[in-house]
């Protein structure tokens, strides 16, 4: 399986700004892409949970992926597909791969537990149908559940996988995903955004990240020097990542990564849930405290 594509750098987990009614805004997600790519991101994930996939109809989420590879293009663009109901992920897979994306995403499927060998069994089956390479996508905190390592092994040997991107508090099965991934010829993405110096060292191929929207050139630049070891140091981006980290983890995910776009400059778009007024009042503080964090870092606002 050597052919297949496998992500490597920095992927955004790409934010989808909406109005009030749920509509696309096309014009936000086009200055917003064409900001990172002039920032050096080396691919798109759509509709992943950055994305708020769950918040979407399935005929939402195929016309958001068709928009999302026209704007990003040439960028490899990797889309999540998962769905509890596996003739959906099968009918976005297969439109997937009418527009040309570069593998598709599949966490467990959600809400009811599934044990390993159902999951496992899940996996197959998409992907038999698809006929795209695979990024697992293991989120235990989101999706309920952890693709063990087991799973991962038995679905790298069955079907063709490219990647596994590995997000949440479990920091340490980085290690045992990236000893698999050498053995059986598939990347490891991390989703630990503020902590990429360390997941690079133990050979991380890459990044898959929230926080990619809010600051891309801060961890291009960690990839590039802690990763690909180009000269430079990025110590102070580094250490802005962890400040960053703090301060946006007050607020719940992902209306905090709405919070560090409007702090750089972009609209992020209406709510797709309703927001109490309590927080939304630990947004407009995270607004605030990100703000006066970018301008002490000499990022530019992006949008004033």
């Amino acid at each position: 399986m050597s052919s297949l594509f496998k992500p490597g750098g920095i992927f955004s987990a790409q934010w989808m700004p909406t109005d009030a009614t749920g509509r696309l805004d096309r014009a936000s997600l086009a200055a917003h892409i064409d900001f990172e790519r002039r920032a050096g991101i080396s691919g798109v994930l759509a509709l992943g949970s950055t994305g708020e996939f769950p918040h979407f109809t399935t005929e939402e989420r195929k016309a958001a992926l068709e928009t999302v590879a026209e704007l990003a293009a040439p960028l490899p663009v990797l889309c999540n597909i998962t769905d509890i109901r596996p003739s959906a992920a099968i009918d976005l897979g297969r439109h997937a791969g009418t527009l040309g994306v570069a593998a598709v995403a599949l966490m467990p499927p959600p809400f009811f537990p599934v044990s390993q060998a159902d999951m496992l069994a899940y996996f197959l089956h998409v992907a038999d149908a698809v006929k795209l390479p695979v990024m697992l996508y293991n989120f235990p905190e989101l999706a309920g559940k952890r693709i063990e390592l087991a799973t991962v092994a038995a679905f790298a040997d069955r079907a063709p996988m490219s990647a596994i991107k590995q997000s949440g508090g479990q920091f340490d099965y980085h290690r045992e995903l990236i000893a698999l991934g050498r053995e059986k010829d598939f990347a490891v993405m991390s989703g630990s955004d503020t902590r990429l110096p360390e997941a690079f060292a133990l050979g991380a191929a890459g990044a898959i990240g929230g926080l990619v929207n809010i600051v891309p050139e801060l961890m291009v630049q960690i990839d590039r020097v802690f990763r690909q070891r180009e000269p430079g140091d990025a110590s102070a981006a580094a250490e802005a990542m962890q400040e960053l980290g703090r301060i946006i983890d007050q607020l719940t995910f992902p209306l905090n990564v709405a919070a560090g776009l409007e702090a750089r400059g972009f609209d992020p778009g209406a709510p797709k849930t309703v927001v109490s007024p309590e927080s939304r009042a630990l947004y407009e503080r995270i607004v605030s405290e990100l703000t006066a964090l970018f301008e002490r870092h000499d990022l530019v606002l992006a949008a004033r």
